[in-house]
């Protein structure tokens, strides 16, 4: 269960439990004192309503819907909407590397031919090269998994950008490379960290192979070099690791070539020994430009961010520092083969390190690391683009699938799918769920205002014997009719880019604490109920009312008298949502047209609250009557009270609260 839906789920209790509990214990006071049964059941009935925020999941759910159609402009599909608000309490992101911190457009920028270090654009002047070590680019060529189709006129290769660069860098260097047929292949994956492709050729069948240099080395025992063969000696190892150890300090991505000439009974097992190294090709793939920036929002926000990836540990620490990932001299590196030499006691321990990145990990182990966070109390978002990422999507609080290299199963298993692969809109996705939460706060201040509004006249009904100063009906047109939609208003307030400066929120913290009901029960809505009381005997004593004496439900004087109460809720609330847009900030300091759904929702609160007077249908439905032009001149001073009250509480809390919450809440 989301931790969105388990607090709903909680809330809902706690109001239907306090509502029942204070309707049935005031339903037995009134019985014990001899109140009529019939004037008794309606007291009980009308403080139930009252209690209850009916409008409070609808308005809910469409300020979810709001917010993932939001998300979705910034290319972020939501799948499942409480995961808008559970990405706002995300406290680490485990994100893979290529595609989703890099552009994803691989290119081959340096060359270890044999012994021969070169850059990859001199290619094209040494035609002599390609002749020698033919073998070396006939691997780039011939290796691959890539589909060839036809768009446009052009053929265009389909699959890892990583091969395509390397299929390109061999075509252009053998332009004649011929129609090549292929027998076989033993596949790459995350085990092997290799392929191995069989073709046939005039002399016999010959494998190419290609993958990490760590996997391909101690299956080498010759090397090629200046086309000649010969054995492959310590020294020569040397400095092969020591030129791998060079282009990974500097980012790139390192790939081995290996070739050899298969006899013509030859076990299948075996296809992968005594290879001839060919040489390494370092590619680059450069981080996204906009990544750097999303980091730092993630580091300031207190989120820690950690790489997993299947590049040498080299390559990870560059690009991570690269991108500002990693600050410290020496960050902390874990790969595959150390995280399955690790208890899940030392793995625990390790997850705590400020920096930590895990290079060279298989995708099964990611399930690993996602549990051993969680079980630290993180709230972990992971991405993935795998089939078999889809068993840590499914575990983490925030799964998120790729949506340009994703499969479907990853895509299925993810509450969440970018569809541009980017990083950034991770964060622009935390920054939104952030601002969810916040605004769920706000509204359902906003509503528990007007239910202590709509309570005080059932209690004074019951307490003191008046004539009751609010039908049930009246009641319902406030929560399903004129606070609806400025209701939804605050449910869509922008996010605050000073958001972002504040730590993640508490996984135990709830939406209706301590703060937010004493703000609604015992400060906003004691005033909102105290104006609506005035209003009321205003009415009443305009007409000569005085206490003790009853009055008929269809009498004119009466059905004005609650109008004014009823009116005088709309006018507070209409005041309310402007107050309500920050338990912090002062309403000076927001514009009043920076949200256009709140201007609208105080237009259609004006609208009906006029319908509602003068309008013969919403006398006959609401069982209202128009009230004396007096009572507007009445609620203004009220109105502007509760401002003056709200913005001296307001300024009280700025004083206490550190510069980014003062700005942010």
């Amino acid at each position: 269960i989301s931790p969105l839906r388990r607090e709903l789920v909680h809330l809902s209790r706690l109001i239907a439990i306090l509502a029942v509990a204070i309707g049935l214990s005031f339903f037995a006071i009134g019985t014990a004192i001899r109140v009529p049964f019939w004037q008794d059941f309606i007291f009980a009935i009308g403080i139930i309503v009252a209690m209850v925020p009916e409008g409070l999941l609808p308005t809910l759910t469409l300020a979810l819907v709001l917010a993932a159609q939001r998300m979705a402009k910034r290319n972020v599909l939501i799948r499942h909407l409480t995961s808008v608000e559970t990405l706002g309490s995300a406290t680490v992101i485990c994100t893979d590397k290529t595609g989703t911190l890099t552009e994803n457009r691989m290119r081959v920028r340096e060359l270890l031919v044999g012994l021969e270090r070169l850059r990859a654009n001199v290619l094209a002047k040494r035609p002599d090269l390609a002749e020698r070590q033919r073998a070396f680019f006939q691997t780039a060529a011939l290796c691959h998994s890539l589909h060839e189709t036809e768009r446009r006129g052009a053929r265009v290769l389909l699959g890892d950008p990583m091969e395509a660069a390397l299929v390109e860098m061999g075509r252009a260097a053998l332009p004649d490379l011929g129609s090549a047929r292929s027998v076989d292949e033993i596949s790459f994956d995350a085990d092997r960290m290799r392929q191995s492709v069989v073709y046939e050729a005039p002399g016999g069948r010959v494998l190419y192979c290609k993958g990490a240099p760590e996997s391909l080395y101690p299956l080498c025992r010759h090397i090629s070099e200046l086309g000649a063969v010969r054995p492959l000696d310590t020294a020569t190892r040397a400095a092969i690791v020591e030129a791998q150890e060079d282009m990974a300090e500097r980012g790139l991505r390192v790939i081995a070539f290996a070739t050899r000439s298969l006899p013509d009974v030859c076990e299948r097992s075996t296809f992968e020994q005594d290879l001839v190294f060919l040489g390494l090709v370092g590619l680059e793939d450069p981080p996204r430009a906009d990544v750097p920036e999303a980091i730092a929002k993630c580091r300031a926000a207190g989120i820690k961010v950690i790489m997993l990836t299947g590049d040498h540990p080299r390559t990870a620490t560059a690009i991570a520092r690269e991108i500002g990932l990693v600050q410290s001299p020496d960050p902390k590196v874990i790969t595959g083969a150390q995280l399955q030499s690790l208890s899940a006691g030392e793995l625990h321990f390790a997850v705590d390190a400020p920096e930590i990145i895990f290079a060279r990990v298989a995708a099964d182990q990611k399930m690993r690391i996602v549990e051993a966070l969680k079980a630290k109390q993180h709230v972990v978002a992971v991405t993935g683009d795998g089939v078999n990422d889809a068993p840590a999507l499914k575990s983490a609080h925030i799964g998120i699938a790729m949506g340009m290299t994703g499969t479907d199963v990853a895509k299925e298993a993810a509450d969440v799918v970018l569809l541009d692969d980017n990083f950034t809109g991770i964060v622009s996705a935390i920054e939104e769920g952030r601002a969810v939460f916040q605004n769920i706060r706000k509204f359902l201040t906003y509503v528990l205002v007007h239910n202590v509004a709509e309570l005080v006249p059932y209690l004074a009904f019951g307490l003191f014997g008046i004539p009751l100063p609010l039908t049930p009906i009246q009641a319902l047109s406030i929560d399903m009719g004129t606070d609806s939609l400025t209701a939804l208003g605050l449910g869509v307030e922008r996010s605050n880019p000073v958001m972002m400066r504040l730590p993640p929120r508490q996984q135990n913290e709830r939406l209706l604490n301590l703060p937010v009901a004493l703000r609604a029960y015992l400060f906003l809505g004691v005033i909102e109920a105290v104006a609506a009381m005035a209003a009321y005997f205003f009415v009443l004593r305009g007409a000569g009312w005085h206490l003790g004496q009853s009055l008929a439900p269809t009498d004119p004087v009466y059905l004005s008298a609650t109008t004014a109460c009823l009116s005088t809720i709309i006018v507070m609330q209409i005041v309310n949502v402007f107050l309500c847009r920050s338990s912090v900030r002062s309403i000076l300091s927001m514009k009043l047209t920076d949200n256009p759904l709140i201007v609208a929702g105080v237009t259609l609160e004006l609208v009906l609250l006029l319908l509602i007077n003068y309008s013969p249908w919403g006398n006959a439905i609401l069982d209202t009557s128009p009230v004396p032009s007096g009572l507007w001149l009445f609620v203004v001073p009220l109105a502007l009270g509760m401002i003056a009250l709200e913005e001296t509480r307001k300024w009280l809390v700025r004083r206490s609260l550190p510069d980014a919450s003062n700005t942010a809440i």
